[in-house]
C-alpha cells in the first residue's frame, strides 16, 4: 500500500503529523530551503540525512507508534495487522480470522457495533476512556479505510482501529469525582446534623418535615426548617434557605438556625424576629444572602402571624379543602439590610393544613415560579391525612426525585379538629378583670370553679389557684387596663395566663427580707414547670405560667 494513499485515509491528527513528516524529509523540500546545506548542519545536531517518507515501510512506522492499532477488513472484520503495541497489551493475534473469535476485548468494551456502523457509513467515530480486560483505559478511533482495489473476492472495505492509552487521565478524572463525592457527602452530613433530628411536639399541633438533598450532580445547599416550642401554648414555625451551595452554605444555614432559636426564646413578634437575623446574616457573610419565613402559631387566636423575608409564601388549606396564599407582607432576603420588616396573619384555624417549603420544591427551569407554586396549591386543596402523608404527597406531586438539581424541604403543620372525647382534654376558660379590690378574690374563685370542674387533683388544683393570684396581684400593681385571666388546659399541660395593657416586662429578682412586694414572679417561677412573657400587638404584654399535667390527670 502506497503511504501517501494509506495516510490520506488516517484520522486528521494523524494524517497532519504524517504530512509534516512528509514535508521534513523530502529531498525535493530539502533543495528548495533558503539556508546551505552545510549551514544547516552547523545550526542543528539532528542527522543530516533523512530517509523519505515514501521510502519508508508502512508496518515499520505502525510497529514503533506508541499507541495500539488493529487493522480488520470485510463484513466478518477479519485480522489483517495488529502492530506490536497491540500485541504487547493483549497478545499475539493469528491474521485472517474473525476478530469477534480472536479479538475477545475489543467485544468486552462493545466496540464491535461501533465497527459495523463505521464500515456501513464510511465515517469515523471515537469513544472516549474505556476500560479495557487489561485495567488500563483507552479512547478508540475507528476509522474507514479501503483495502486492495476491490477485486479477488474482496469487499474492498475495512476499519482502522486506534487505541490511545489514558489510563492517567481516567485515573485522575476519577479521583477528581471521588474527591466531589467526598465534598458533596460532608455537605450533605453538616446539612443533616444541622437540623433538628426530631421536631419539637407542640400540644395543639401536629406536624412533619422532609429534606431531600440535590442529586449527585448538584452540590447541596443551605436548607433549613424548625419547631419552637415559645410556651403558653405558642409555637414558633421557621424555614429558610441560604443562597450558594456546598459546606459554606450548610455552615451559614447551621449560624441562622442556632440565632433564630435563640431570638425565638425572647417571644418577639415574627417580624422583629427577622429584623434581628437580618442584621446578623450580614456580619456572618456579607456575599451571602438568606430568603427565611417566621411565623407563630397561638391557639387562643386561630391564625398563623407570621413575616418573610424575600421567601415563598405560606399556603393553608382550610378544613373545606380551600387553600389560601400568604403573599404579602413580603421584605428582601437576610443579608440586604435597610429594610423594616413587617408582620401578616393567615387564619390557622381547626381541621386546617399549612404548608412552608424552599424553592426546591416549585420552581423549574422550564417553567414560571408562579406556575409552580399553582400546581402546589392544587395538590394541597386534595391532600388529606397526617401531616407526614400530605408531606410525602406534595414531594411526590412536585416530580421530586433522587437526581433532583436543588435541595428540597417541606414543613408542613396541621391544626386538628378535636372532637369527641379528645375536645375534653383542650379547654379554655377566660374572665375580664375589671380592676379594683375584688378582682384578686374574683380571679382566685374564677381559677378554683374552672379546674374544679376540669377535675384536677388537689395539689394541681392549689397550685393553679396560688399562681393565678401572684399573676392577678402582680397585673393590678404594675399594669393598666384591660385585664384579662386566661387558662387553657391541653393533654399534657395547664397554662395560666394574665394580660394587660402595660408593656413593661416583668423581671424574676430577689426580694429583700424587708420587701413587701417583689416576691410574685418568684413564687410562680418556683411552683411552676416554666413561665415567661411577652410584649403584645397594638402594646400592653402577656405573662403566664404551665404546669405539666401527671399522666393519668393528661390522659
Amino acid at each position: 500500500m502506497n503511504f501517501t494513499r494509506w495516510s490520506a485515509r488516517l484520522p486528521g491528527t494523524q494524517r497532519r503529523a504524517a504530512a509534516r513528516t512528509e514535508q521534513t524529509a523530502s529531498p525535493d523540500r530539502r533543495r528548495e530551503g533558503s539556508v546551505p546545506a552545510a549551514r544547516a548542519e552547523q545550526l542543528t545536531d539532528e542527522p543530516p540525512s533523512v530517509p523519505a517518507v515514501d521510502e519508508l515501510r508502512v508496518r515499520e512506522v505502525l510497529d514503533r507508534v506508541p499507541s495500539l492499532v488493529a487493522l480488520v477488513h470485510g463484513p466478518d472484520h477479519r485480522i489483517a495487522y495488529v502492530n506490536d503495541a497491540y500485541a504487547t497489551a493483549f497478545g499475539a493475534r493469528p491474521l485472517g480470522e474473525r476478530a469477534r473469535e480472536v479479538l475477545p476485548e475489543l467485544d468486552a468494551l462493545g466496540l464491535f457495533p461501533l465497527l459495523d456502523q463505521v464500515q456501513r457509513s464510511g465515517k469515523p467515530r471515537t469513544v472516549k476512556s474505556r476500560k479495557a480486560p487489561d485495567g488500563r483505559s483507552y479512547t478508540f478511533t475507528c476509522t474507514p479505510v479501503a483495502q486492495g482495489d476491490g477485486k479477488r473476492g474482496s469487499d474492498g472495505r475495512g476499519v482502522l482501529v486506534f487505541a490511545t492509552d489514558v489510563t492517567d487521565h481516567a485515573e485522575a478524572a476519577e479521583r477528581l469525582r471521588a474527591s466531589e463525592r467526598r465534598q458533596r457527602e460532608t455537605a450533605v452530613t453538616l446539612q443533616r446534623s444541622l437540623l433538628p433530628q426530631e421536631l419539637e411536639e407542640p400540644d395543639d399541633l401536629r406536624v412533619a418535615a422532609t429534606y431531600h438533598p440535590g442529586g449527585t450532580e448538584a452540590a447541596v445547599g443551605g436548607d433549613w426548617y424548625d419547631v419552637i416550642t415559645l410556651g403558653g401554648g405558642r409555637t414558633a414555625l421557621v424555614i429558610g434557605d441560604v443562597m450558594g451551595r456546598g459546606v459554606r452554605a450548610a455552615a451559614v444555614m447551621g449560624q441562622l438556625r442556632t440565632a433564630v432559636r435563640a431570638y425565638a426564646r425572647l417571644d418577639l413578634p415574627p417580624h422583629e424576629v427577622l429584623q434581628l437575623l437580618d442584621g446578623l446574616a450580614a456580619e456572618i457573610d456579607a456575599n451571602q444572602i438568606a430568603t427565611c419565613a417566621y411565623a407563630v402559631h397561638d391557639p387562643n387566636e386561630g391564625k398563623l402571624v407570621y413575616a418573610s423575608a424575600g421567601h415563598l409564601p405560606i399556603l393553608v388549606r382550610d378544613e373545606n379543602g380551600a387553600v389560601l396564599r400568604a403573599d404579602e407582607p413580603t421584605g428582601p432576603p437576610l443579608g440586604t439590610g435597610g429594610w423594616m420588616h413587617a408582620s401578616g396573619s393567615i387564619p390557622l384555624g381547626p381541621g386546617s393544613t399549612a404548608v412552608l417549603y424552599t424553592d426546591g420544591l416549585v420552581e423549574r427551569r422550564d417553567a414560571d415560579l408562579d406556575e409552580g407554586i399553582a400546581a402546589l396549591e392544587r395538590a394541597l386543596a386534595g391532600a388529606t391525612g397526617t401531616p407526614q402523608v400530605v408531606c410525602d404527597r406534595l414531594v411526590r406531586s412536585a416530580g421530586v426525585t433522587p437526581d433532583h438539581d436543588d435541595d428540597v424541604a417541606v414543613l408542613v403543620l396541621q391544626h386538628p379538629a378535636r372532637k369527641g372525647p379528645e375536645s375534653e382534654l383542650f379547654r379554655n376558660a377566660a374572665l375580664e378583670l375589671l380592676g379594683g379590690v375584688e378582682a384578686a378574690p374574683r380571679a382566685r374563685a374564677f381559677a378554683s370553679g374552672v379546674l374544679t370542674s376540669w377535675r384536677f387533683p388537689a395539689d394541681l388544683h392549689d397550685l393553679g389557684v396560688l399562681a393565678t393570684s401572684e399573676l392577678v396581684a402582680n397585673s393590678l400593681q404594675h399594669g393598666t387596663p384591660p385585664m384579662r385571666l386566661r387558662l387553657r388546659r391541653t393533654d399534657r399541660r395547664l397554662i395560666i395566663e394574665v394580660t394587660d395593657g402595660d408593656d413593661h416586662l416583668p423581671r424574676r429578682r430577689r426580694a429583700e427580707p424587708g420587701d413587701e412586694s417583689g416576691r410574685g414572679i418568684a413564687i410562680v417561677a418556683t411552683i411552676a414547670s416554666n413561665w415567661g412573657c411577652r410584649r403584645t400587638p397594638g402594646g400592653g404584654k402577656a405573662v403566664w405560667c404551665e404546669f405539666a399535667l401527671p399522666r393519668t390527670q393528661a390522659t
